[in-house]
């Protein structure tokens, strides 16, 4: 009987030392793709910062901030190293600005959409193991993260992406007004992710993009 419950504890702990590990796994794909096209996006449109800085790439320690990557294991929320930009190179500043903000959101969207289709194969042509029922559970939960992800960055508070979405669309006084405050918009999304402010909105939000998805690709 010991030596049952002894076993049985392993387990549990290799159990949630493996769902650790693929929880990092998945916060890392889905903020090294964001922020890698958002350097791609910036790239395209004439600045080439990121790519002399080396941030056009795949390797997530390029792209980790560790604090803000603890704060979304903690918080629910976080960050990455923000991809330097430089509007001067860009024809339009305010469109370009823009453009490279859209860019991260929409890879997000992009990248939970073929994780699903990924999951469509496995569940359609894998035999059922232990293995593959991890990677197809995998591949679901880190497409709700990342249209999670992509959702969040839409929201038009500074220094999140929907802000440099909504400055194009704003006069050249109010966009400068708006980026002003840029440094004060993380503490106010910290004390909103305090209150629980918009929490279940944004959640359901996720699973309405989710569910659109499935219902598309099943």
């Amino acid at each position: 009987m010991l030596h049952y419950i002894q076993a049985l504890l392993q387990q549990m702990d290799l159990s949630s030392a493996l769902d650790a590990a693929l929880r990092v796994v998945s916060v890392m794909l889905c903020l090294t793709i964001h922020e890698t096209c958002h350097g791609l996006a910036a790239l395209s449109l004439g600045d080439s910062t990121a790519k002399s800085m080396h941030r056009l790439s795949l390797n997530p320690l390029r792209h980790i901030d560790w604090l803000g990557l603890l704060m979304m294991f903690t918080m629910g929320f976080g960050w990455a190293k923000p991809v330097p930009v430089d509007p001067r190179y860009f024809k339009n500043p305010k469109k370009g600005m823009a453009l490279t903000a859209l860019a991260g959101p929409v890879s997000n969207f992009m990248l939970a959409f073929s994780l699903i289709l990924l999951s469509k194969g496995i569940y359609l042509y894998a035999d059922y193991t232990l293995v593959w029922d991890v990677i197809f559970n995998f591949l679901l939960s880190t497409a709700i993260l990342s249209i999670g992800l992509g959702l969040f960055n839409l929201l038009p508070i500074p220094p999140l992406d929907g802000s440099k979405v909504l400055g194009a669309l704003l006069p050249d006084r109010a966009y400068f007004t708006l980026m002003r405050y840029e440094r004060y918009g993380m503490l106010l999304l910290l004390l909103l992710s305090f209150a629980n402010v918009g929490g279940g909105l944004i959640s359901r939000a996720i699973a309405a993009v989710y569910t659109a998805m499935i219902n598309l690709l099943y």
